[in-house]
């Protein structure tokens, strides 16, 4: 079964291992999740948890996410995903997800929002190459070719210049390095997507549990 759990980037730092090697670790405030609904397939078609993060301001707040909130006996939250493939039995409305969901050395999906870049040319958006630099040169970070004679118009697919980035990333198979229950902090090897204070989620990893069977 899937476990999962919400959490803010706090950024990166470092921790040591027993054998003194310094470890690269992202930092994630997992604080502050809350059930807010159960979804069965009698009602809803499939079976998920909804779990809510990060407490909403009072001035954002709308009628219909305060009723939603008041079911399960909680306050509004910011940031709200569902996860699937739980077993609903160990969840009841208004529980607290906790970081001890976690363990250290448990493997881990992280999703979250890519850093947008604005507009890119080709050879950064598409991590392409760039010409010959020499004076002779007249091609050197172009696009390339946009299409030859015969169709006369350029293939839909072409790798062009356009917005970079603020796109949906997910991470694959992660190692929680540690987790810190007294201050509700989770901290993952390596660096997972997004800004420091964006949102994320952290779920059991999917190809490692189909590995494993």
């Amino acid at each position: 079964m899937t476990k999962g759990i919400l959490g803010k980037k706090v950024g990166m730092t470092q921790i040591f291992a027993e054998n003194g090697d310094a470890i690269a670790v992202t930092v994630v405030d997992v604080s502050d999740n809350v059930v807010l609904q159960k979804k069965d397939v009698e009602t809803d078609g499939y079976e998920a948890v909804q779990i809510g993060f990060d407490k909403a301001k009072a001035s954002r707040i709308t009628k219909p996410a305060q009723g939603h909130a008041d079911k399960a006996k909680a306050e509004p939250k910011r940031f709200i995903q569902e996860i699937r493939n739980v077993n609903l039995a160990d969840y009841e409305l208004g529980q607290e997800i906790t970081a001890e969901t976690f363990k250290a050395g448990d493997i881990v999906d992280v999703t979250g929002t890519s850093k947008g870049k604005g507009y890119q040319g080709p050879i950064k958006r598409n991590n392409q190459s760039r010409g010959p630099m020499a004076h002779g040169s007249r091609y050197h970070r172009r696009p390339g070719s946009m299409g030859v004679i015969d169709p006369a118009h350029v293939f839909k697919g072409k790798k062009l210049a356009g917005r970079m980035g603020g796109e949906t990333v997910t991470v694959q198979n992660l190692v929680i390095a540690k987790v810190d229950a007294e201050r509700k902090l989770i901290l993952i090897r390596g660096n997972v997507p997004g800004a420091k204070k964006s949102y994320i989620t952290i779920k059991s990893a999917l190809k490692a549990a189909v590995k494993d069977k």
